[in-house]
């Protein structure tokens, strides 16, 4: 079963790198896959290769930021979102289950709303995700209930205040300006995204993956109860505050930059567990390349499909939806 799933992971891999280059290639200039290939020679050498400089300008100044961010962030929200269906024994959930999408969205509105920079934009929704978890730990640490039910509905109660906060924010935004730009980032786009993005939430992103990465044959052991998890020497207490803090970085990070982008983290680990094993030493990095290749060309159908950018938000709720809708009565016929 091992090298099946190992093989499965391998293949995920190198359809990612595939997309990646088709997509570099994709859109109003296209360039073919070849020519992409002897674009990033080109830019990242210095040396000739038959393509002008209006293709790599295209490339390396505008399509390569974004489709590193799709990669990034739809890997991110894949494993984030396995990582708290593990943590919470559910496969209903998804990364915004403690509320941090809401209270980052809410930075992110604030911050539109004061007419600050994108990159304060960026860190105020940042922010806001990251206050909404010490909350919910906070208040989760001193009710009496088991401690994940806890934490699940003290993320229901803190994610219905600052969705309320959300809706207070753009009822006192200018419809004409400020309303419009809020609307927009709340339906999530990566068409803003740039260098300074990548590298405001890149480092954040990519040490909580890689740590959720080397946690994964533990955070397999979190199904076992508390006794048996402390006879093999885990303190799942200390493995599931480590997974819920990384899950909930990568989530906030990614509110922070793209806005809501639902159903990444939903239906992702679902189609990962179908083709490798819920295992997660092996479905975690299936969700990883998984999830990056979906965004990546659920982004190029965006920028693609038509004169006027689709926010990505939309795009994945249409394809996300009758997908989940399948998995469910496809459960239910083989169940039966």
């Amino acid at each position: 079963m091992g090298e099946k799933a190992r093989s499965k992971v391998l293949i995920l891999g190198l359809i990612t790198v595939f997309v990646s280059i088709i997509s570099l290639g994709i859109g109003r200039y296209f360039i073919s896959p070849v020519g992409i290939v002897k674009v990033l020679l080109q830019g990242i050498s210095g040396k000739s290769f038959g393509m002008d400089k209006n293709a790599v300008a295209v490339v390396f100044n505008i399509r390569l930021p974004r489709i590193a961010a799709s990669l990034l962030l739809g890997a991110g929200l894949a494993l984030s979102g396995q990582t708290f269906q593990m943590i919470f024994r559910n496969p209903l959930v998804s990364p915004d289950v403690l509320g941090t999408s809401t209270a980052a969205s809410f930075g992110a509105s604030l911050a539109l709303l004061l007419g600050l920079t994108s990159v304060m934009v960026s860190l105020n929704a940042f922010f806001f995700g990251i206050l909404a978890l010490v909350l919910i730990y906070t208040i989760a640490s001193r009710t009496r209930r088991e401690q994940t039910l806890s934490l699940i509905l003290v993320g229901m109660v803190v994610s219905s205040l600052f969705s309320s906060a959300t809706s207070f924010v753009k009822l006192i935004a200018d419809p004409n300006n400020v309303l419009p730009a809020i609307t927009y980032f709340l339906m999530g786009s990566l068409s803003g995204v740039g260098a300074k993005d990548l590298t405001l939430v890149g480092a954040p992103v990519l040490i909580s993956m890689a740590v959720l990465l080397v946690l994964s044959w533990k955070i397999n052991l979190l199904s076992l109860s508390e006794d048996e998890a402390r006879s093999i020497g885990v303190n799942t207490h200390l493995i599931r505050a480590v997974a819920i803090i990384c899950a909930t970085i990568i989530t906030a990070s990614s509110v922070a930059v793209a806005g809501n982008i639902g159903w990444v983290g939903l239906i992702i680990p679902h189609i990962s567990r179908m083709l490798v094993s819920n295992d997660a030493r092996y479905s975690f990095p299936s969700s990883v390349f998984f999830g990056a290749s979906f965004l990546t060309l659920v982004d190029c159908i965006s920028r693609s499909a038509a004169t006027v950018e689709i926010p990505i938000g939309i795009l994945t709720s249409f394809v996300g939806a009758p997908f989940f809708l399948y998995l469910l009565f496809r459960e239910v016929r083989y169940d039966s």
